[in-house]
């Protein structure tokens, strides 16, 4: 994907975004200089990758692992696109998505995640899977948790809020069932994270 079709996606997705949803962002002074590392969010919409893509500068190209389903309508697939998405089978355990996900920071990339796996109908935050606590503590990078607060409907405001970076500490265990209760906790620490970010403590849609 050229820079020119990167940065056309990205603006056209920004004036739509600014326009009919008048996104506001909190906390931009939290995200990091250097790259990379990874974004966690909460998920209320189809948009959000959209949402938080726009919300950071373009040198900040977020690639967003989102689900293969929404990649089939081609003005979305073409925006997500833009804005550095890429495809996840959610059906089975999608290795070459992981392998991706672990390539782009290798190379030095922002990385997006919903630790939730799917959109909260209510707003509230759902427990997430471990899969985002994984990738992090196997890449070493810092954790940026955003919060996501709509509704999304014409003309009322999108309020992104972004937190301070944090670093997951390395797995240390013996056996394969306190793997799993590690990563469940850091999964909970990265969720508290998120949720720590709006004033009232949870995520309203």
């Amino acid at each position: 994907m050229n820079r020119l079709t990167y940065y056309l996606g990205r603006f056209i997705a920004w004036i739509y975004l600014r326009i009919l949803y008048r996104v506001k962002v909190y906390g931009i002074e939290n995200v990091p200089r250097r790259k990379p590392f990874i974004i966690c969010s909460n998920h209320i919409n189809w948009m959000d990758p959209l949402t938080i893509g726009t919300s950071l500068r373009a040198a900040y190209r977020i690639h967003f692992m989102a689900k293969n389903e929404i990649f089939s309508n081609f003005i979305v697939s073409f925006l997500l696109n833009n804005v550095g998405a890429f495809p996840v089978k959610r059906e089975n355990a999608d290795y070459a998505a992981i392998k991706k996900a672990y390539q782009l920071l290798e190379e030095g990339e922002v990385l997006g995640l919903f630790p939730e796996g799917s959109r909260s109908i209510s707003g509230k935050l759902q427990k997430a899977y471990n899969g985002a606590a994984l990738i992090a503590v196997r890449s070493g990078v810092p954790i940026v948790p955003v919060a996501i607060a709509g509704p999304y409907r014409f003309f009322k405001p999108v309020h992104i809020y972004i937190g301070r970076p944090f670093v997951l500490p390395p797995l240390v265990y013996e056996r394969k069932e306190g793997k799993k209760a590690q990563l469940e906790e850091m999964s909970a620490i990265i969720m508290e994270s998120i949720g720590r970010l709006r004033p009232d403590n949870r995520i309203k849609g």
